[in-house]
């Protein structure tokens, strides 16, 4: 069998669609770089991402509280609505502790803003149609589902300080433990400072 050069596969893209030019994407390790996580310490990367209303929110904007920046692979998919329903129910014992929470997703805005309607969300969530946020935090990584790997975000949580420094990573979270483990950890660090 002999093996397509990359002029060839994009003469036959509209036959064999966007999946095959992932495919050859990645054969060609164009758009697949390693990514590694922030570091606890180091400032947080900015982003401006479109939110839910179409409006540019900036992760700079919420200096001064602390901020959890959760990325989830698709809204109104299972675990991502457990996920986010749990968020929406804690949301009165955030503001108490003055926790900021930004759900990040591949979604396009007008997605987001059925997610929200559906499941009356009361946090921000944003738009990475591009990857920026995803790339700069580490959170657009290689999958796998049925033995065809491709690229997607991944569930994970940061948790951002008040002076807008990564404080703590969870590179792996559980939908459903997700809020009490986010407000557990921002707590007690607040304790220990106090």
């Amino acid at each position: 069998m002999r093996l397509l050069t990359i002029a060839e596969y994009l003469k036959k893209l509209p036959q064999i669609g966007s999946f095959v030019m992932f495919q050859l994407l990645h054969e060609f390790n164009l758009g697949t770089t390693k990514m590694t996580l922030p570091t606890v310490g180091q400032a947080a990367p900015d982003f401006t991402l479109l939110n839910q209303n179409e409006e540019q929110v900036s992760l700079s904007q919420h200096k001064g509280s602390w901020v959890v920046l959760y990325f989830y692979p698709r809204a109104m998919t299972p675990g991502c609505t457990v996920q986010a329903c749990s968020l929406r129910d804690s949301q009165s014992e955030l503001e108490a502790n003055n926790i900021v929470v930004l759900g990040v997703s591949p979604d396009k805005p007008a997605s987001l803003k059925k997610f929200e309607a559906k499941e009356s969300l009361n946090f921000t969530l944003l738009a990475d149609t591009e990857q920026e946020a995803a790339n700069a935090y580490g959170a657009w990584q290689e999958k796998s589902m049925y033995g065809k790997k491709y690229m997607g975000m991944v569930r994970m949580t940061l948790i951002i300080d008040p002076q807008g420094n990564v404080a703590h990573v969870m590179p792996k979270v559980k939908t459903k433990t997700h809020h009490d483990d986010v407000l557990s950890w921002i707590t007690q660090s607040a304790e220990k400072a106090a």
